[in-house]
C-alpha cells in the first residue's frame, strides 16, 4: 500500500518502495489519483517539451513497402536513413492481426497485479533477459522518467518458453518473427545504399545477431507538461522496429536543430529508426538521432519497439568494405557489450553515447 500522508511522496525512499521495491511502478502512482506530480519526475527546464519547438506541419518520410524491391523504395529508405534517421512503413509484411495481439498482450501484462510483475524486476527476475522496470536508469536519474516497462531479450524459443511472461510470450514471439523478414528487407536495401551488395553470415549476425522487445506502458500523468515519458536519446541498436498505439507521443530531432517532430500514428503502420550501432557500421553515412516520448495527463499509451542489435560479443566499426574503397574511418572498433553498457550505465542524455566510439 502506498504510505497515507498528505505528500504520500516528499520522501524518496517511500517513492522507491512503493514504484520500485513493490513492483507498482508508474501505473502504481498514476491509479492513486495523485493531484500533483511527485517531485522526484519534475524534469529540469530544458528537459521539457516546449511545445513553442514542435514544427506544426512537420513529418517525417512514410514509405510503402508493397513493392520493396522497387529502386525507388530503396532510395528513398535510404535517403529517410542518411538524412531522418527515421521513417514509417506501410503496406509491409508483418500482419495487422500480430500487431493487434502484441498491444492486446502489452495491456494484459501491465494488468497483471504488482506482485506478479515484481517476479521479474531486476532483484528477482531469474534472468537479465527478462526484466520488469520503470524509468530508464533510477541509480543514475537526476529526474525520473513516467513509463514502465517490460524487457524481453531473445536468446532462443527454449528460454522464452521457460522465462517469458505467460500472458504475452506468444504474442511477443509472433511480432519478433513475422518482424524478421521486414528487418531483412530494410537491412539489405541499406546495405546496398552501401554498396555492400552481399549480405553473408558474419554480416547478419554483426547487424542482426541479437534482438530485444520491450513493451513499453506510459500511465496517465498528473501535470504531464513538468515530465517525460522518456528523455532524449538515441537507440543503441542497428534498427529500432516501434510499433506505436493510436494515441501518439513521440517526437524526434529535426536535423540536429531545435525544433522536434510529432511521428503521427498511423493504423497498421512501422516506425523505424537507425540505431547508433548503424551510424558507426556505415561510418556516419545513416544516421541515428534524438526522439523522446512526452507524458499525457488524460490517456494512458502503449508502444511495442524491437531493437535489432549486433551481439554483445560483437566488435562494432565502420564496415570494412567502406574503409576498402578509401573513407577514412571516424570511429574506432569498439566492442558492442562495452557500447551498451557505457548507454546504461547514464540518464538518456541526447546523442551523447555515439562520443563513445569516436576517433
Amino acid at each position: 500500500m502506498a504510505p497515507a500522508l498528505a505528500d504520500p511522496f516528499g520522501d524518496s525512499s517511500a517513492l522507491r518502495e512503493f514504484v520500485i521495491n513493490q513492483g507498482n511502478g508508474v501505473k502504481g502512482l498514476s491509479e492513486l489519483g495523485l493531484k500533483a506530480l511527485p517531485k522526484q519526475y519534475i524534469q529540469p527546464l530544458e528537459e521539457r517539451t516546449c511545445m513553442t519547438n514542435v514544427v506544426p506541419q512537420g513529418s517525417i518520410p512514410i514509405i510503402d513497402m508493397s513493392n520493396w524491391e522497387d529502386p525507388r523504395v530503396a532510395k528513398s529508405i535510404c535517403d529517410a536513413a542518411s538524412k531522418w534517421g527515421f521513417f514509417q512503413i506501410i503496406n509491409h509484411d508483418v500482419p495487422i492481426e500480430v500487431l493487434e495481439n502484441v498491444k492486446d498482450a502489452t495491456y494484459r501484462f501491465f494488468r497483471l497485479p504488482a506482485e506478479v510483475k515484481n517476479k521479474y524486476s531486476k532483484e528477482h527476475s531469474s534472468s537479465n533477459n527478462v526484466r520488469f522496470g520503470t524509468s530508464f536508469t533510477p541509480q543514475a536519474e537526476k529526474a525520473l522518467e513516467w513509463k514502465d516497462y517490460l524487457s524481453l531479450f531473445y536468446v532462443s524459443e527454449h528460454e522464452a518458453s521457460a522465462l517469458w511472461p505467460s500472458v504475452c510470450r506468444e504474442q511477443v514471439l509472433d511480432y519478433m518473427k513475422k518482424s524478421e523478414v521486414v528487418i531483412k528487407q530494410l537491412l539489405q536495401i541499406l546495405m546496398k545504399g552501401l554498396n555492400v551488395n552481399k549480405i553473408d553470415e558474419t554480416k547478419e549476425s554483426l547487424l542482426m545477431g541479437s534482438m530485444r522487445t520491450n513493451l513499453n506502458y506510459y500511465p496517465k500523468c498528473p501535470n504531464p507538461e513538468l515530465t517525460v515519458g522518456v528523455g532524449r536519446h538515441s537507440d543503441v541498436s542497428t534498427l529500432t522496429i516501434l510499433l506505436q498505439d493510436e494515441i501518439g507521443g513521440l517526437f524526434v530531432r529535426e536535423n540536429e536543430g531545435e525544433n522536434w517532430i510529432h511521428i503521427p500514428p498511423i493504423k497498421g503502420s512501422l516506425v523505424i529508426n537507425v540505431g547508433d550501432a548503424l551510424q558507426i557500421l556505415s561510418n556516419g553515412r545513416y544516421r541515428s538521432v534524438e526522439h523522446r516520448v512526452v507524458a499525457n495527463g488524460s490517456i494512458n499509451r502503449i508502444s511495442v519497439p524491437i531493437f535489432v542489435n549486433p551481439r554483445p560479443t560483437d566488435m562494432i566499426g565502420p564496415l570494412s568494405e567502406l574503409i576498402a574503397s578509401g573513407e577514412k574511418p571516424i570511429y574506432k572498433q569498439v566492442l558492442y557489450s562495452d557500447y551498451v553498457k557505457h548507454f546504461f550505465r547514464k540518464a538518456h542524455d541526447g546523442k551523447k553515447t555515439v562520443e563513445f566510439a569516436e576517433l
